[in-house]
């Protein structure tokens, strides 16, 4: 076990054989601790890959960090905790190690796997059925009718009632993870910010983040504010829209209608700090490129203030309307021991009262956040989602004030330091709490100081699953509206 703020040496994480670290993960999740990250590094020869399992309990704010000697097979563990699922069939596409018994061995993104030749494309994956004379199959995409990126909705259906949907994904696979790898440095974080654009600040943190902790660079004071500000804003202009939204699906078009433009208003919140309304270019490794001087800090608030009384007003508005609430009230419900059993992050697992909220969790500084709270329903419907993202909008713009008020108050002083290269044979760990929920980046460093290995681990990587649980015996009709209160990444899921 270690700090999740240190590096350590590859070499000094365990080398256990893989019956020990598949037992070590269903111990460790049925004890609470969440898997992070489950991952395969493929080694030369005909000895398969070494397997990586990064585990953190969110309690202690402790890591685990094992591998496997190199292998071809193994029992799957998915059975026994089945959060791995989705990080079996990704290790068996990208490495070609059999997790043996694994119940769901479909493409995750259609990619050339080690050891099973050519994957089957998109349009060739197989689907579950389910017969009977009045069951019947809808497919929704993978093209879509409006400005929408590609993704596959199979919904098999008796009546309206809906049995099971199947979610296929991988359409628009990038390789993003081998192109960290292989990229020159300075091309890297413009990539990283591009993973998912919604998220560009969540994850370019975490990319930093990794490049800190595996040099040792403490970032500066003024930097680690900047760094929260755009966080929370990136918070805030996400909530808004996805509230919007969510009334737009409901036919309550005011609170659609006005949503949309608040959200622009916090976007350009953000431009005003480094001109790219998605915070592009604002971070670096070492802290960030853009400050904001006291006349900056004081015009900020005061757009933040409008934009958020605006959006409060708007907001309130949606909630207050009984027939809102009658349609967002017990429709997609997801149980706490199914988002347990997933793995859910973010929005949707605190939705359904799972305390996780890596602001928390695992702080990214010694930062006070006296007006940030872990808000928790325990419903899991689409109501129990709205309202989640409801009070975040109230603790983000108090804390993005509080923080602005204090950097114009400051002395001026650094905002970035001096990072050195990347040290030989290290492993470094960031987990940032994005608007969806936790992103986890895994570095792992070669013997030249090159990357051996850079694992992504986006938070609807774990939640596409839970919208298809959220769809079970609901009417199809609901698809809309639960899609869009979990509105979760394609290409945060297809990298």
């Amino acid at each position: 076990m270690f700090s999740y703020r240190s590096a350590i040496d590859h070499a000094d994480v365990p080398n256990v054989p893989i019956e020990a670290l598949r037992g070590t993960i269903i111990d460790y999740c049925r004890n609470g601790w969440d898997l992070m990250a489950f991952f395969g590094i493929p080694v030369d020869g005909e000895n398969g890959a070494e397997l990586i399992a990064v585990l953190g309990d969110p309690d202690t704010h402790t890591l685990e960090i094992l591998r496997s000697l190199p292998v071809r097979r193994y029992p799957s563990v998915t059975k026994e905790c089945p959060e791995a699922h989705l990080f079996e069939r990704e290790i068996f596409e990208q490495c070609g190690v059999h997790p043996q018994g694994h119940p769901w061995l479909k493409p995750v993104r259609f990619c050339r796997s080690a050891g099973d030749g050519q994957r089957p494309g998109p349009a060739q994956a197989n689907y579950f059925h389910i017969e009977g004379n009045e069951v019947h199959e809808v497919g929704v995409g993978p093209i879509h009718a409006g400005v929408i990126e590609p993704g596959h909705f199979r919904f098999q259906c008796y009546g309206e009632n809906v049995m099971h949907l199947e979610i296929q994904l991988g359409f628009q696979h990038r390789g993003v993870e081998h192109l960290i790898s292989t990229l020159p440095p300075h091309a890297v974080l413009p990539l990283v910010e591009n993973i998912a654009g919604d998220s560009a600040i969540g994850h370019a943190t975490a990319y930093c983040s990794i490049i800190e902790r595996l040099t040792g660079t403490d970032i500066p004071l003024r930097a680690q504010i900047l760094r929260r500000i755009a966080l929370e804003l990136e918070r805030l202009a996400n909530h808004t829209r996805d509230l919007g939204a969510i009334g737009g699906d409901t036919g309550f078009l005011p609170t659609s209608a006005w949503n949309g433009r608040i959200t622009g208003d916090f976007l350009n919140l953000t431009s005003e700090l480094c001109g790219s309304r998605f915070g592009r270019n604002l971070l670096c490794p070492g802290g960030v490129k853009w400050d904001a001087d006291p006349a900056l800090c004081q015009s900020l608030i005061k757009r933040l203030r409008t934009a958020y009384r605006d959006v409060r007003g708007s907001v309130n508005v949606m909630l207050e309307t009984p027939s809102v609430l009658a349609r967002l009230t017990g429709t997609g419900c997801v149980s706490h021991e199914t988002a347990v059993d997933l793995g859910l992050v973010g929005v949707a697992a605190r939705a359904c009262g799972i305390d996780r909220d890596a602001r928390f969790d695992w702080p990214l500084s010694d930062l006070e956040s006296p007006l940030l709270h872990v808000r928790t329903e325990m419903e899991g419907d689409v109501r129990a989602r709205t309202l989640v993202r409801s009070l975040e909008l109230d603790d983000s713009a108090a804390q993005t004030e509080a923080d602005l008020q204090r950097l114009s108050y400051m002395e001026e002083s650094k905002i970035a330091a001096d990072v050195p290269n990347l040290p030989a044979g290290k492993i470094a760990v960031a987990l940032v709490e994005g608007w969806r929920g936790i992103l986890c980046h895994v570095g792992v460093t070669d013997d030249d100081g090159g990357w051996l290995a850079y694992k992504i681990v986006d938070p609807s990587f774990h939640n596409w699953m839970g919208l298809a649980m959220a769809l079970r015996n609901e009417q199809i009709s609901d698809f809309p509206l639960c899609n869009k209160s979990f509105n979760l990444s394609y290409c945060g899921h297809d990298l």
